[in-house]
């Protein structure tokens, strides 16, 4: 597992790879909301809403991860051009300094990982803030969020499964599983922390809520020295019992390339699915080519061949199926072939402060 001077070092090869900018703020599409509860995270709340949205639609709250911004993260990965196309509204948290100097969300916080208290209960306000202005649906609103926002996407999951219908997890941490910085840090490079029933255990006691449980979509590269993907197996691990499923997968194939299970109900329903992007470094997964691309590279936003916010609406049934879709095996075949044919050569670049990102890449500082 690479130490603290081996990330450092591989974050500084990052910073030199030649790559775009950071987000300009005129790709700012969104807009504030306030008033929308006591907020003891001390959280700025912006959203986007299509035009003519229509009564009932579907909320998605997207949570950016460190040094990004709410605008940033959504020009990068897309999702108010997706909701533009299929009609569904979006909330964006987004972290202050005066809370994380690097934007982090405190993920592993006491006070802001807890139900009822922080950061969890500020996000849990904005959700029942846009549900009832906006006239939504409240059985359909999902949560997603890259690195410390993955890991927080855990947090709200967790403390607030009552809220959401699923979520998806890129490059993020397991519920619970640090409480302290040295804790945050070594869980990060894949060290330490439960194991097993006591994984799950963390989220049933989080809340007193017995279920139904969300859908869990985990995204993750294995390219990722920031981020252990070592994370990606223990977020499966700590939600499939909830859901009383097996370790074994219901069906594996390859999607783009990629090495895509996907764990099902006994009437066929997936519930939980994992995809490893073969080589990836720590970022957000994106497909920017072609006339159904959403998104662009950027810092951690990074070109893979394969659009995470493409798969992931189409995983909570906002948008079609993609082509093949439609129709699973009911027994899980072996992959089509032992490697991908979409190699992921992107980087994270453009990024300052290099041992501040090492240190800070989930919010291990305030």
């Amino acid at each position: 597992m690479p130490s603290l001077s081996d990330t450092i070092s591989r974050l500084s090869a990052l910073n030199s790879f030649p790559g775009g900018a950071p987000f300009s703020a005129s790709a700012d599409r969104l807009t504030d909301i306030i008033g929308f509860g006591s907020n003891p995270g001390a959280l700025r709340a912006r959203i986007y809403l299509p035009p003519g949205l229509a009564i009932g639609a579907p909320l998605v709250v997207v949570l950016h991860g460190c040094t990004q911004t709410a605008a940033g993260y959504d020009a990068g990965s897309g999702w108010s051009q997706l909701a533009d196309r299929h009609g569904f509204a979006l909330l964006f948290p987004e972290q202050t300094r005066a809370n994380n100097p690097n934007l982090c969300f405190n993920w592993f916080q006491p006070e802001d990982m807890t139900r009822g208290a922080g950061e969890a209960l500020s996000i849990a306000q904005m959700v029942d803030a846009m549900v009832d202005r906006h006239a939504l649906d409240p059985a359909r609103v999902f949560v997603t969020g890259l690195s410390a926002g993955g890991a927080m996407t855990s947090v709200m999951l967790a403390t607030y499964p009552d809220l959401f219908a699923g979520g998806a997890i890129i490059a993020g941490l397991p519920y619970g599983t640090a409480g302290t910085m040295p804790q945050a840090f070594d869980r990060m490079r894949g060290h330490g922390g439960p194991q097993g029933a006591a994984l799950a255990r963390l989220v049933r006691d989080a809340s007193d809520h017995k279920g139904p449980w969300p859908t869990i979509s985990v995204w993750h590269g294995s390219g990722d020295y920031t981020v252990s993907c070592a994370n990606a197996d223990a977020i499966v691990a700590q939600w499939l019992p909830l859901h009383g499923l097996d370790r074994e997968p219901t069906w594996r194939e390859m999607i783009d390339g990629y090495p895509h299970l996907v764990w099902c109900s006994p009437s066929g329903r997936p519930l939980i699915e994992e995809y490893e992007i073969t080589g990836l470094a720590h970022g957000t997964p994106l497909a920017t080519g072609g006339g159904d691309a959403v998104g662009e590279a950027g810092p951690h936003m990074l070109e893979a061949g394969i659009s995470s916010t493409r798969h992931i609406a189409a995983f909570w049934g906002l948008t079609d199926a993609f082509a093949g879709e439609a129709a699973r095996p009911a027994v899980a075949p072996a992959f089509e072939s032992a490697a991908p044919t979409h190699a992921a050569h992107a980087h994270a670049t453009g990024v300052t402060k290099v041992i501040e990102t090492a240190l800070r890449a989930a919010g291990l500082m305030r």
